[in-house]
């Protein structure tokens, strides 16, 4: 791929990223001309509440956020490394106009949708339709991640464990959910209680652990009533419970970019839960503090690591995932693990002396600052669009007006 061939040579603007590896040859020379061309925006969500976010108010099945501390964050990151013009914009009906007043060339999607069924698909689908490229999932790929059901199901296919499940419909009635033979078979008999959430949702939110199958139903009412979709029944699990995040193989450590044999599962955590404490607690409910975690060390739990990490590659290759997801794991009574869900929109929030986000408690340990997490993960989705989405970055190159070069 030829770029520019016939424009003059300019001299490349000066960045502290070299590349290491073959997935992406010159990776750093074109990251120093996005730094200084490239108009990007990150993308929040937006408040349906706020007059001319949408035309008419719906409702949102998943528990709604805005994570804009987080896309300026983000912002703030990106602006630190380098890059010489960053919005920060709303996911709701002013997107389109805003993304065209402002030339935007890159998006970085960091929204969980305004209102709707599906909703944290809305974004990278305008994105999909308008033509510009962006960080984060396509739009059926967010859609089944953070469809916990539907996400599941897909383990299954892959041969990855997953805690057994029904789903719950509208349509059922909820006095008989039990009398379904495949239902009976897998929770009649299990002793350990039941997790009842809904199919899509954030944070731990509207998540509840009941400990005999005749109040089921009472909890499915009040998870329905909060979300008027349809409820995951999950068998509990009552080991230890851990997540590990999870990305492409182009990652970032002091500002050098390395490009590794596969990709890139790091953070491993666990999560440790309060006495009676069955379910992590919300982050909204409780802030993630150092004495709510504790980074997992290969040279004390090498298995649990080592299995955490080919769990998530496995989910990575299987998927297959564009970018960074976090998956929450949780033990049984002997230690065994299984994937409970995967997190489309992982907590990238910068870590404060007060606070942190699970992604972010394990970096020091993987010799990555928060910038270099950035980094890592514009890096490797710019690598993946370069080599194989070609016309989604044409317009970069016309804008560069750089040397001529070849890319392989």
């Amino acid at each position: 791929m030829k770029i520019g061939s016939r424009s003059p040579r300019r001299r490349p603007v000066k960045a502290n990223v070299s590349l290491i590896g073959e997935k992406a040859p010159h990776l750093d020379l074109l990251l120093m001309q996005l730094f200084r061309s490239l108009r990007i925006a990150v993308i929040y969500g937006g408040d349906k509440r706020t007059g001319g976010a949408v035309i008419r108010e719906a409702h949102n099945p998943r528990s709604w956020k805005s994570y804009e501390t987080v896309a300026r964050n983000i912002a703030d990151a990106l602006s630190r490394l380098g890059f010489k013009d960053v919005a920060v914009l709303p996911d709701d009906m002013s997107l389109m106009g805003q993304l065209k007043l402002r030339r935007i060339n890159m998006a970085w999607v960091n929204s969980g949708g305004v209102q709707g069924r599906s909703a944290i698909s809305h974004a990278p689908a305008m994105l999909e339709m308008l033509g510009i490229p962006y960080v984060g999932h396509d739009p059926l790929t967010a859609a089944l991640l953070d469809s916990k059901h539907h996400f599941k199901r897909q383990l299954q296919s892959l041969g990855i464990p997953t805690a057994p499940f029904f789903v719950w419909h509208p349509d059922e009635p909820r006095k008989s959910l039990l009398s379904d033979r495949r239902q009976r078979s897998i929770f009649a008999k299990w002793p350990h209680g039941f997790v009842v959430k809904p199919v899509t949702g954030r944070a731990s939110l509207h998540v509840h652990y009941v400990e005999h199958a005749k109040d089921l139903p009472e909890m499915i009412a009040e998870v329905f009533g909060a979300t008027q979709n349809s409820v995951l029944v999950e068998a509990f699990l009552p080991g230890r419970e851990y997540c590990i995040a999870v990305c492409g193989p182009v990652v970032a450590r002091r500002g050098k970019l390395h490009d590794l044999s596969a990709p890139f599962a790091f953070s491993a955590i666990e999560r440790k839960l309060s006495k009676n404490e069955h379910i992590f607690t919300s982050m909204d409910v409780r802030p993630i503090t150092a004495a709510r975690t504790r980074s997992l060390i290969a040279d004390t739990d090498g298995d649990v690591v080592a299995n955490l990490e080919e769990m998530a590659r496995s989910v990575f290759h299987g998927t297959p995932l564009q970018t960074l997801v976090r998956l929450d794991v949780r033990a049984d009574y002997n230690g065994n693990l299984f994937v409970l869900e995967a997190n489309p929109k992982p907590d990238l929030a910068a870590p404060s002396t007060k606070s942190t986000s699970l992604i972010a408690a394990g970096l020091a340990r993987n010799g990555m600052t928060y910038d270099d997490l950035i980094l890592s993960v514009f890096a490797d989705r710019a690598a993946t669009l370069f080599n194989g989405r070609a016309h989604s970055v044409a317009q970069f190159f016309q804008s560069f007006q750089q040397s001529s070069g070849e890319l392989r």
